[in-house]
């Protein structure tokens, strides 16, 4: 089954709001989908309801025990940081060996289609050699990219594309997610950025998607 690395250009731009609607789409196609977000920051574990593993486990129709956390987020940070700034506030370190490990042993687990969420944006460092980047080629799936509408979106998202093709990645999609304040609006984003580039689908996400808009996404990965 299809398998995608879903990064984008940045922090807090809808990584996981996309992965939990592709996975509630496609659950309701009876697909059986899977997500992994291997490493995740700013989590609380006395609240892990409020946490990103929890609501890709509600689009599931998983509830968050600790368990389900366990599986779905085996590295996880309290302190809202980069990987490499929250591991180190705790003592610990991350390398891409070990997070690539547990991303391929979770694609052959997968029954169905399934997204790896990498934590902020491609370029997100690891440790002090090592990023996002060199997570998703570790891992050599093809990349489901996310930009959101504000203004510097297009330069974050177009300098995110370039990292990612000077690896020979491929990238399944580009989804502009539809930032809530200060945005310039989608189309206008994937014009520029159409104008630039060309090697895949560039996509509208609302922040009302639904059934269709998902459906959309969907075709454009191969997913039927």
């Amino acid at each position: 089954m299809a398998a995608f690395f879903v990064t984008g250009s940045g922090t807090d731009i809808g990584k996981t709001f996309v992965c939990a609607g592709l996975a509630a789409h496609w659950g309701a196609q009876r697909l059986t989908p899977a997500v992994f977000k291997p490493v995740v920051t700013g989590f609380d574990p006395q609240a892990p309801g409020e946490s990103d593993p929890a609501v890709l486990l509600a689009a599931l129709g998983l509830s968050a025990d600790q368990a389900a956390i366990e599986a779905i987020a085996p590295f996880r940070f309290r302190e809202p940081l980069s990987p490499d700034q929250a591991a180190a506030r705790e003592g610990r370190s991350l390398t891409v060996d070990p997070v690539a490990r547990a991303c391929r042993a979770a694609i052959a687990s997968a029954r169905g289609p399934m997204l790896i969420e990498g934590a902020g944006g491609v370029m997100s460092p690891l440790n002090g050699r090592q990023t996002m980047l060199d997570l998703a080629a570790a891992i050599g799936a093809p990349v489901l990219f996310v930009a959101d509408s504000r203004l510097g979106s297009i330069s974050h998202a177009l300098t995110g594309l370039a990292a990612l093709r000077s690896r020979g990645l491929r990238v399944a999609a580009v989804l502009v997610n539809e930032s809530p304040t200060g945005s310039v609006g989608t189309a206008p984003t994937i014009q520029s950025l159409a104008g630039h580039f060309d090697r895949a689908p560039i996509l509208a996400v609302p922040r009302d998607a639904g059934g269709q808009a998902w459906a959309q996404i969907s075709a454009a990965l191969g997913v039927a």
